[in-house]
């Protein structure tokens, strides 16, 4: 039959009672044994020793009958009461565990869809712009290496890696605005007229309408992400950028940074309407405020991070950064 209670006295004929519990103690049995220590050994000493190695209940002598009873029937029903929650609560906490296992592969699937459309996207974005079919695969390298040094010297803005990872993939969205910029505008090989210009800043507020059309199939912090940056990344830290004329921290740092990488690779990129300046030139430029006003911290991030920045345009897109090495 299964034991219920054991009833140990600390002074057995044969054998010291602690001696007894510690031996239940090695085998596991009081894992599902409980012990009620009873003794007439004077001072709380033995008490807390027999408690510390286990015991369920310790009670001193003379012991009633009619009080031991009580105390093995309630030290019973707690005891396994006990255990049966403990055993409901593993069982619940491997339920949750799988339960939780299933949602981090939803959210992990869910991720790679975000980045099949955005990558769709933006392709269909490059397509559109004539340009050479690295600008994307660029920004988003420079975005990276950006966020990352920022995240390293100022914890304030929260970049975690899962952020990053979010902005370099919305970085791809940066301009999906312009697919709805007419050709003579987008396309013009001379200096745009003041008319034409102002269409063509529109291009922030039109990529938010049609991000806004597909944001139901994607995750909302890749929605808000996307939006930021499309809408943004033309403002500038002294409140002359557009559309929203917005200044310092108000630009969300997503933006600013998207801003930087897309400026950069203007730079160094060749144009149907400019040829393309060296890493040098480029640097330079936005150092020195040519191209717009920068954030102080931003511009730091770019200086601690220049070479790894100028070595982006050696690499191919869609191989890794080993692979370029070897190439």
């Amino acid at each position: 039959k299964e034991i219920a209670v054991v009833i140990l006295d600390l002074s057995l004929p044969d054998q010291d009672g602690f001696e007894v519990l510690a031996q239940m103690k090695k085998q596991g049995y009081l894992e599902y044994i409980p012990v009620i220590v009873t003794s007439d050994k004077p001072g709380s000493k033995p008490e807390e020793f027999a408690l510390s190695m286990g015991a369920f209940e310790y009670t001193r002598k003379p012991v009633f009958p009619n009080v031991i009873k009580l105390r093995v029937r309630l030290a019973s029903e707690l005891f396994h009461d006990k255990k049966d929650l403990a055993r409901q609560v593993k069982i619940k906490t491997e339920q949750l565990r799988a339960q939780y296992n299933i949602l981090l592969g939803q959210a992990q699937e869910m991720k790679k869809k975000n980045q099949s459309i955005i990558d769709i996207l933006g392709t269909v974005v490059e397509c559109r712009n004539l340009e050479s079919g690295d600008h994307i695969f660029h920004v988003k390298e420079y975005t990276r290496i950006l966020a990352t040094q920022l995240a390293t010297d100022y914890p304030e803005y929260r970049l975690t890696k899962e952020k990053i990872d979010i902005i370099v993939d919305s970085s791809a969205l940066h301009d999906i605005g312009k697919i709805t910029i007419p050709d003579e505008i987008l396309l013009k090989p001379g200096k745009l007229t003041r008319d034409e210009f102002d269409y063509m800043k529109s291009h922030t507020t039109r990529g938010c309408e049609i991000l806004n059309n597909i944001k139901g199939i994607w995750e909302k912090d890749y929605v808000k992400c996307c939006h930021d940056i499309c809408r943004h990344h033309h403002e500038r830290y002294d409140g002359k950028g557009y559309p929203d004329g917005l200044s310092g921290e108000e630009i969300p740092i997503s933006a600013q940074i998207v801003s930087l990488a897309d400026v950069y690779d203007a730079l160094v990129a060749e144009r149907c309407y400019k040829e393309a300046y060296s890493a040098e030139q480029a640097y330079g430029m936005i150092m020195q405020g040519e191209c717009g006003v920068f954030s102080p911290k931003l511009l730091e991030a770019f200086q601690k991070s220049r070479p790894q920045i100028e070595s982006v345009t050696q690499k191919k897109p869609g191989k890794s950064t080993e692979q370029n090495e070897n190439s």
